[in-house]
């Protein structure tokens, strides 16, 4: 089964880590994924930019409305995904349990249905 596995944590702590200090995270996911691609379980993955680039859109009685910034202001902001291939919620966890980003914050563990007549991705596939 796929999970999503959303990484939350404040932009405000990873900044007061330090460049040295990002980096090595950087580095500890990127040896996850690259784990996980080996086991067969590594669909995707990939941080996003800070939540200043971020924009909103909903759309309510036929209009479209944008607002910067992120959904909800919270603590925590969703700061990337890692989109794995687990056994059960139990592995998952175990897995979301080894992002770097779970030090400093919360890593959201998700099922992800399967929708039939979604396009397959063209990339990210093991």
């Amino acid at each position: 089964m796929k999970y999503m596995l959303l990484v939350h944590h404040s932009e405000e702590v990873l900044n007061g880590l330090g460049d040295t200090e990002r980096q090595r995270m950087l580095a500890e996911s990127v040896q996850l994924a690259n784990q996980l691609h080996v086991n067969g379980q590594y669909h995707d993955a990939a941080p996003l930019h800070p939540i200043s680039t971020a924009v909103s859109v909903k759309v309510r009685h036929g209009r479209r409305l944008v607002t910067d910034g992120p959904f909800a202001e919270t603590r925590e902001q969703l700061g990337g995904y890692f989109l794995i291939e687990a056994r059960n919620l139990e592995e998952a966890v175990d897995i979301a349990g080894r992002i770097p980003g779970a030090r400093i914050g919360t890593v959201e563990v998700r099922p992800v249905k399967d929708v039939p007549g979604l396009p397959s991705p063209s990339h990210g596939e093991s």
